[in-house]
């Protein structure tokens, strides 16, 4: 009985497998949306589709973005500016990709733009330190979304969400971990609400990566402003030397970034080109090994674990 059992888990493992394999027909009449794509994944996945033959449409934020972008890649490339938080800009780049694809559609929309903010304690922060990453990572990504949608269901095509192993578990005070959070959200009513017009909505949940977005001294300065504004009593709770202890953990993390963005891009072209698409894709061995296994945890094991990250608070009780 156990040798049938385990020769039909093989089975099924290797049909799983195979399935994951399977890949679409055609890709150079398809035509692919990607924000964010000045650097980091969004830049990567544009060089990397390009070369693969699809017609790339990549949105950049900045001139000098779009101009690097257009000098290592292919004719079929095309750059446009967008702002995914001016929402005339987003309808008018609509309006734009409509024209570009005509008939056939958007196969592929990737909605990749976002920005980290300030990673801080809360009771540091101000309404405003979370509206900047809440605006950009979710209703940006929204307003996008909803511009491309009819142009995604004429293709049946593909939407793939960036979202974050911050959308998974809370791991710093700020808007980033909400907004993903949000994301998340968002991304499962889409999946469940395209899959009647053929749409397959996918979310990719990167770890801790190397890129522009993580940059630990645009990290560190902000942190360390932030830190040079507060009140009296708030540092006295924290203590003086907290920032100088925290600057030094954090320090102490970089080993742990992944440094190789392909892992991301492979995900994207998986959820782009395969017969059969995951919903979800988690990017980055921290983020296999410790960041999603640690989000079905109890919150009490979650907290135990993340506390140990912290630095210990000089007096707490000084409220």
């Amino acid at each position: 009985m156990l040798f049938w059992v385990l020769a039909l888990l093989i089975l099924c493992g290797f049909l799983w497998h195979y399935k994951g394999q399977l890949k679409i027909a055609d890709i150079t009449d398809k035509y692919v949306f990607i924000t964010g794509c000045d650097t980091g994944f969004g830049n990567l996945a544009a060089r990397t589709f390009d070369q693969k033959g699809f017609h790339v449409i990549a949105a950049c934020l900045t001139e000098a973005g779009s101009t690097a972008l257009k000098a290592n890649t292919s004719g079929r490339l095309h750059t446009v500016l967008l702002d995914v938080t001016d929402p005339e800009n987003v309808k008018s780049i609509a309006q734009w990709v409509k024209n570009q694809v005509g008939g056939k559609g958007l196969w592929g929309l990737i909605n990749n733009a976002g920005v980290l903010g300030v990673l801080a304690p809360t009771d540091w922060l101000t309404v405003q330190d979370y509206r900047e990453p809440v605006e950009v990572n979710l209703f940006g990504l929204i307003d996008v979304t909803l511009n491309m949608l009819p142009l995604v269901k004429k293709a049946q095509g593909r939407i793939i969400n960036v979202s974050s192993i911050g959308g998974r578990i809370a791991f710093g005070g700020g808007g980033y971990t909400p907004s993903k959070y949000a994301v998340e959200g968002f991304n499962d009513c889409l999946r469940r609400n395209m899959r009647a017009f053929g749409v397959h909505v996918s979310c990719i949940e990167p770890g801790l990566f190397k890129t522009a977005l993580s940059d630990p001294v645009k990290t560190a300065e902000k942190r360390l402003a932030l830190w040079q504004h507060l009140p009296p009593d708030i540092k006295q709770q924290y203590g003086e030397s907290y920032i100088e202890k925290c600057l030094d953990k954090q320090k102490g993390t970089t080993s742990l970034v992944n440094a190789d963005l392909s892992q991301v891009v492979e995900c994207m072209d998986h959820a782009l080109t395969s017969l059969f698409p995951k919903t979800r894709y988690a990017a980055g061995k921290d983020a296999k090994i410790f960041w999603i296994p640690l989000s079905y945890m109890p919150a009490v094991f979650q907290d135990f674990l993340l506390s140990k990250r912290e630095v210990e608070l000089a007096n707490p009780k000084a409220v």
